[in-house]
């Protein structure tokens, strides 16, 4: 799809209460090309997003609970999402039969459903993007990593979210530890017998490298992958502090779905 210069994009937050919902309204409120068409808020209906804490007064785009209902009377191009897993799945299966554009960064997303949501946007021609983390710094962290693990095969990752984060470990770890093994050849990592004296002590295993999940307050994503060698050690890390360090990776992601006719996973595959 090809857009005129003139014309903005039509953008439905979905969760605007949330911290990452209404951060992605602060940004469309800043960002020229976007217009806030609608909100959408289970069991909030009819209220004005300037209503919404934290959000300035002006902004009169309605808040609708139902996101059908949004979707039929709005006519947006682009919905973006930061709710949780369930809530996720369903507000990304009614914007494809929709035909609007999904920004999704809601974690929790198998790659079965990623190829299921995939195929039908195919057929669709309809471009949208599932993105386990929209920091920029996040994502060269991760090509990095598959960068240094064809030198590095033992590595483990340490991921620290706040401590109201749900799933563990993070997509953004699970991100991370698929992009490592396809540069990685599989080996199980520690002495051949090793064993837990308190069970998951020694993190997840994927593909024989380890994953650790922290959740502490305090923290908002921070990410750090350690690669052992013979005498040395590479330690790539991340950190937001702020949840507007995502919002760059929102807004590229935003405008660039709208020349997509798929579905993409991970923003490294957009970015230039």
């Amino acid at each position: 799809m090809i857009m005129s210069e003139e014309k903005t994009i039509r953008v439905v937050v979905a969760g605007p209460r949330g911290r990452m919902g209404s951060e992605s309204i602060r940004m469309i409120t800043r960002t020229p090309e976007l217009t806030l068409a609608a909100a959408v808020d289970h069991g909030h209906d009819g209220e004005k997003t300037g209503d919404l804490p934290g959000l300035p007064d002006q902004l009169d785009a309605r808040v609708y609970s139902d996101i059908e209902r949004c979707f039929s009377e709005v006519a947006p191009d682009v919905l973006i999402d930061f709710t949780n897993p369930d809530a996720g799945r369903r507000n990304l299966q009614t914007a494809i039969d929709y035909r609007v554009r999904p920004v999704i960064g809601t974690s929790g997303f198998s790659g079965e459903e990623v190829s299921g949501y995939k195929k039908q946007m195919d057929e669709k021609a309809l471009g949208g993007i599932i993105a386990p983390n929209f920091a920029i710094g996040a994502v060269l962290v991760m090509k990095f990593s598959k960068m240094a693990a064809k030198y590095f095969p033992d590595v483990e990752i340490i991921e620290l979210h706040h401590d109201q984060k749900k799933d563990a470990p993070s997509g953004t770890a699970v991100k991370t530890a698929e992009l490592i093994e396809q540069s990685r050849k599989a080996k199980r990592q520690g002495a051949p017998d090793e064993r837990e004296t308190l069970k998951g002590a020694r993190g997840a295993d994927f593909d024989g490298m380890r994953i650790h999940s922290v959740r502490l307050p305090g923290l908002v994503a921070h990410q750090e992958v350690l690669f052992g060698g013979k005498g040395e050690l590479l330690t790539l890390r991340h950190d937001s502090m702020d949840r507007a360090s995502f919002m760059t990776g929102v807004r590229y992601a935003t405008k660039t779905v709208m020349h997509l006719d798929t579905l993409v996973y991970g923003l490294e595959n957009i970015l230039d």
